[in-house]
């Protein structure tokens, strides 16, 4: 209802902008920290913000010229930083049950510990019947956090070897060297107890040299239990910022779009924080990053979408209209003028 308000409104690309990103995005906030507003209701949100993007009237459905998914990047990575409301959904429950595994005398981690894991942590809970749809909704949250999980080794005895992630480093933070024949199960078997240190001659000959290299690096301290730790973090604390970029980079991943396709340039070479870093109106740092993308609605572009049109350029009669030719047309055109116009003046 309240997008459909501003649908009558006059507004530029940088105006539409921030009404989404300050309002329209912004009002479901306080119920996803809560509870899981489901994948469908937070598809049909987004739409409707895309309908709203792209269109300016109401039930007016013009051509999406870029994907919603590419939307959702950071500026950095070409994107507009428009939020996943399904991810950020995600990632406000895994703050949630962060809170749980963190902070253990709170009353209401009390309360659900002796309700549904009396007897272990929430990070090997399961969904079953019976269970409330809050708690539910956190259980969903507890999958994204612990893709992001690291455990902070003390004395090693509450970590296991070959399940937990431990290891500083890689996606998966656990040793890539395979289990084999090796009997040790804990982490503090490879604690050497006279020291207190690493067992190097045990740890060398376990595990293959890339995972060697990196345990022995890790600092241990038999007076501490093992703690976990947010590993997107320098200092290991949660933040829904750092968990929600996580989602959208796994997100990314599984949809095999590292690099856009629709840009001029890879990700990798083109530097798109340089189109926001121009001191230019907001609305021109919005057409140069719609160029960038090749997402203007030129004549070649709209009969790429399946719109029979002709192609040929207006302006020169010889050649199609896209992007590059429309404005290296535009600049021979306005040189020509400052030629005509100082021949005038002489």
């Amino acid at each position: 209802m309240r997008i459909q308000g501003w649908q009558e409104k006059l507004l530029s690309k940088a105006g539409k902008e921030i009404l989404v990103k300050a309002v329209a995005q912004a009002i479901p906030t306080y119920a996803m920290s809560c509870f899981d507003l489901t994948k469908g209701l937070c598809d049909e949100l987004n739409s409707i913000i895309g309908r709203y993007w792209w269109s300016q009237q109401d039930k007016v459905n013009k051509i999406h010229w870029l994907a919603w998914e590419l939307l959702t990047r950071s500026k950095k990575k070409g994107g507009l930083g428009f939020r996943d409301l399904h991810l950020f959904n995600l990632a406000m429950l895994a703050r949630q049950a962060w809170r749980l595994l963190m902070d253990t005398n709170n009353l209401c981690a009390q309360v659900l510990k002796a309700k549904y894991f009396p007897n272990s942590s929430i990070l090997q809970c399961k969904a079953r019947g019976g269970i409330s749809y809050s708690w539910r909704s956190i259980l969903k949250g507890v999958q994204l956090l612990k893709k992001g999980i690291i455990w902070r080794i003390g004395s090693g005895t509450d970590t296991y070897i070959w399940k937990d992630p431990w290891i500083p480093r890689g996606y998966t933070r656990r040793p890539i060297t395979p289990k084999g024949s090796s009997l040790l199960i804990r982490v503090s078997e490879l604690i050497d107890p006279a020291t207190g240190t690493w067992d190097e001659l045990l740890i060398r000959d376990t595990f293959w040299p890339e995972d060697a290299e990196v345990i022995l690096t890790i600092p241990t301290n038999e007076d501490f239990k093992d703690m976990p730790g947010w590993h997107f973090d320098s200092k290991g604390i949660f933040s829904v910022k750092s968990a929600y970029k996580l989602a959208v980079q796994i997100r990314d991943q599984e949809l095999g779009q590292d690099a856009s396709p629709s840009s001029v340039c890879p990700d990798a070479i083109f530097k798109w924080q340089k189109i926001w870093q121009l001191k230019l109106p907001h609305k021109i740092n919005m057409f140069i990053w719609r160029m960038a993308h090749n997402s203007l609605p030129v004549k070649r572009n709209i009969v790429r979408r399946g719109i029979k049109t002709d192609t040929l350029c207006p302006v020169c009669k010889r050649f199609d209209e896209d992007c590059g030719h429309f404005f290296q047309v535009q600049k021979n055109e306005g040189v020509l003028a400052g030629y005509e116009s100082r021949a005038c003046k002489g």
